[in-house]
């Protein structure tokens, strides 16, 4: 018989690590020995070098033939920031709630879920965590590198339950079955620095910068559906080389992010801003990176597990969403259909990042209650 899981104690336990993004090491070793203390294999890697690098992983399975249910998430955390009230490394319990860097996004969830599992000591089945130490950052050797670890190994989920932060009121108001795609994009427009007094030997690059700017604003992407908000572009930064007020600067730089439906493709996105630069300065170049298209899990046996769960243990149904950010789902959906649903998510990424103790319980019995009915 394995000894249970205290959820509260082990999310403190990883929150007590300071598992900047990438994350490596200790906070590792406790899952595991939680995980492997309740019966499952664990397995751990790390690749990568700087600076997306290293990355350590982890992946733990337990039972047999049967559902195989897998539970993804991520042990790094954003950096803390200064001006917290307590130290953002040190968890302490607060009126009702856990403070501490991780105790939203998503510490708490990983711990609720492994305390679940030591609840359902007996299943049919089998149960895997794939947890990651670099969500929060590029990801270039997070949960992709789990997934190939695992295809070399044949091994493949039919469900994955993802336990990012989506609650916003109250726990379980919101689960998430799809997520928006994300690209950044870097615009260097050239110029030719001079005297502002002679401004026929230079090239000021601002004005060319400020037509691709109004440009890009006036572009409408789409309307939405009936699943995905609208596609959105946003700039989010406008740089140029000069900090001095009578130098024209040789180059300008735009930095911008869209948010796309199911309607639009990543590339699709990249040339139509490449077309649009192209219209108002021809010499200027366009950089991209696609973090990830967008996805939606189609109706299902894990849209009905997680709301049936929900509903009996919060009296509420989940609105199925897919706004806000992307999440890990964007590369697991290859796999199998993907649920996203944890705790809400208020404070998370900011300071004195906090989860309320009974919600941190109440969504251990959730999980279990998807496992049991999951693995039944």
């Amino acid at each position: 018989m394995t000894a249970a899981i205290d959820a509260i104690d082990l999310a403190s336990r990883l929150i007590a690590c300071p598992s900047v993004t990438p994350a490596t090491g200790e906070v590792f070793e406790i899952l595991e020995a939680a995980l492997a203390g309740i019966g499952l294999e664990v397995h751990r890697f790390v690749l990568g070098e700087a600076p997306d690098g290293p990355v350590e992983n982890l992946f733990a399975t337990r039972g047999g033939e049967g559902t195989h249910f897998g539970f993804a998430g991520h042990l790094d955390v954003v950096p803390a920031g200064d001006g917290w009230a307590s130290d953002p490394f040190t968890p302490e319990v607060r009126g009702g709630l856990l403070y501490g860097r991780g105790s939203v996004d998503m510490k708490s969830a990983v711990a609720a879920f492994a305390a679940a599992c030591s609840d359902l000591s007996e299943h049919q089945g089998r149960i895997s965590f794939l947890i990651t130490g670099d969500e929060e950052g590029p990801a270039t050797y997070g949960t992709p590198a789990i997934m190939e670890w695992m295809a070399e190994r044949g091994i493949r989920p039919d469900m994955i339950l993802i336990g990012e932060p989506t609650s916003d009121s109250r726990l379980g108001d919101i689960a998430k079955i799809g997520r928006r795609g994300s690209v950044n994009m870097w615009i260097d427009v050239p110029g030719v620095q001079g005297h502002v007094a002679y401004p026929h030997r230079a090239d000021n690059p601002i004005p060319k910068l400020g037509r691709i700017v109004s440009a890009l604003d006036a572009l409408h992407l789409d309307d939405g559906n009936e699943t995905f908000q609208p596609s959105n572009l946003e700039m989010t930064a406008v740089e140029t080389g000069s900090k001095t007020t009578n130098v024209i600067p040789g180059s300008a730089r735009i930095q911008l992010n869209i948010r796309f439906n199911n309607l639009q493709r990543g590339e699709d996105l990249v040339a139509l801003v490449r077309r649009t630069v192209a219209a108002e300065a021809p010499d200027a170049i366009v950089r991209a990176k696609i973090s990830g298209e967008a996805f939606l899990t189609p109706p299902g046996r894990l849209y009905e597990l997680v709301t049936e769960a929900i509903r009996a243990e919060t009296g509420i149904a989940p609105e199925l969403s897919t706004s806000g950010g992307t999440s890990d789902g964007r590369y697991l959906i290859k796999l199998c259909p993907v649920v996203d649903f944890g705790l809400p998510n208020a404070t998370m990424h900011k300071l004195d990042e906090a989860a309320a103790v009974e919600d941190i319980y109440a969504l251990q019995r959730i999980y279990a209650r998807i496992l049991r009915m999951a693995l039944a």
